[in-house]
């Protein structure tokens, strides 16, 4: 019987364990797919692939010629435009899609939520006074906060920021999650935090500097997920295991 064939747009927590369990299955084999960005990645249970694919023709390609007979998106909820180019492939190649993504978190009572579509969106929500904020939203877009130099950020990724940003005043701190919820209190008021600008990532492992926001009284401005269009959806990994047995069940 031949082996099975996954690909698995990682980066995520649950691409890893999704990884990490399915390479104990037999009659399967996995492909772990990794953007390349990260600095330090961390240990993965399968083989992995750095870089990108080049693009929706890239990555159906690359399906064709592996042999891949399905494909798993378990990308972070903000990757929209790796998760596009997966419908796009999948669609293209016309081979099975399960979209791998962790429910995204609710407004609580307490919170002091503003919503908006886009991370350019939340730079002038912060508006003329100078006020500290907590940018949390990883390095790719820190860039956007240039155009509000009044502010005092404090800056947290995995890694250093490039280039710098050009900002007055700016410190950064380089972490990996996930955070407790006492180590997050701590942060924010020893840095005076007023606003905290998050993407809805969903999860718990960032989720500490949520709850914080919510005991502080701290505002915090939420970049909305989009949608997805496309695929199977799987909210936990064992959904997902679950999902692709049902694609290879007789």
């Amino acid at each position: 019987m031949r082996s099975h064939h996954l690909l698995i747009l990682g980066g995520t927590t649950e691409a890893r364990l999704l990884a990490q369990k399915l390479a104990a299955r037999f009659g399967v084999t996995v492909t772990l797919s990794l953007a390349g960005r990260t600095e330090q990645p961390l240990y993965q249970a399968v083989p992995v692939r750095s870089g990108g694919f080049g693009g929706a023709e890239g990555l159906a390609h690359w399906l064709r010629e592996k042999g891949v007979d399905l494909l798993i998106d378990a990308t972070h909820p903000f990757a929209s435009r790796i998760s596009a180019n997966a419908q796009s492939a999948a669609m293209a190649t016309g081979i099975g899609l399960i979209t791998l993504r962790r429910p995204q978190w609710v407004q609580q009572p307490g919170d002091r939520w503003h919503e908006v579509d886009s991370v350019a969106a939340a730079v002038p929500l912060l508006g003329e006074k100078r006020t500290r904020v907590f940018l949390a939203i990883g390095r790719q877009e820190a860039h956007m906060f240039e155009a509000a130099p009044q502010h005092d950020y404090l800056v947290r990724s995995v890694d250093p920021v490039v280039p710098p940003l050009a900002l007055p005043h700016v410190r950064t701190v380089l972490a990996r999650g996930p955070f407790a919820l006492e180590d997050e209190i701590a942060l924010l008021q020893q840095h005076h935090i007023d606003c905290i600008v998050a993407k809805n990532s969903g999860g718990s492992a960032t989720y500490g500097k949520i709850e914080a926001a919510r005991q502080l009284g701290i505002e915090v401005i939420m970049v909305a997920r989009k949608g997805i269009t496309g695929g199977k959806v799987a909210g936990t990994v064992d959904e997902a295991l679950a999902m692709i047995d049902h694609a290879f069940s007789p």
